[in-house]
């Protein structure tokens, strides 16, 4: 369920059976154990009696605004800037990586696609700061934030990586543009 990404809201039901203790006891050991899922809201009803059942359409309803909101690329980078302004990106080899536009790559999860370099080297724990903050200032809650991030291609790796047949090409296309201009 959560691979794929759709909104989620949590209720627990017969909340109104257990008594002080045993509710404070089950509270931390959900939130313990549904960490993974802490962009959800959490609702503790009572179906018998009707309680906290009211709260739950509100939750829904945030859910499916924020899997299906959208933002403009202006927003999303300047977002991103504010971010790496707070807290830079590490090193990686002497070199920063470097985050440079962000904008939305799709809805519901929303999709966020960041551009900049070296970016497969960004460690999982700054790809979960930007992605609190990121929930955090949009307001998105009940579902989840997917981060893509993109490097641009080194034109200059390309030039090394030239096979002899290539670079044998090269030249003789060089060749033939100089003969043909020594012709006229």
């Amino acid at each position: 369920m959560l691979s794929s990404g759709r909104a989620l809201v949590l209720a627990v039901n017969k909340w109104d059976g257990l008594e002080q203790e045993a509710r404070e006891k089950m509270r931390a050991d959900i939130k313990r154990r549904l960490g993974f899922a802490d962009y959800a809201d959490l609702h503790f009803i009572s179906a018998l009696h009707g309680t906290g059942v009211g709260d739950l359409y509100k939750s829904v309803d945030k859910a499916f605004a924020s899997a299906n909101s959208h933002w403009s690329t202006n927003r999303l980078t300047t977002l991103l800037q504010d971010a790496v302004s707070e807290h830079q990106p590490p090193l990686i080899n002497g070199r920063r990586i470097k985050l440079r536009m962000a904008h939305q790559g799709g809805s519901n999860p929303p999709i966020i696609v960041v551009h900049g370099n070296q970016t497969s080297a960004l460690p999982e724990a700054y790809k979960r700061y930007l992605t609190n903050t990121f929930r955090k200032v949009l307001k998105v809650r009940g579902t989840p934030i997917r981060f893509e991030f993109r490097s641009g291609d080194n034109p200059y790796d390309k030039q090394s990586d030239a096979s002899d047949r290539e670079k044998a090409r090269a030249r003789q296309l060089s060749r033939t543009k100089e003969a043909r201009k020594n012709r006229r």
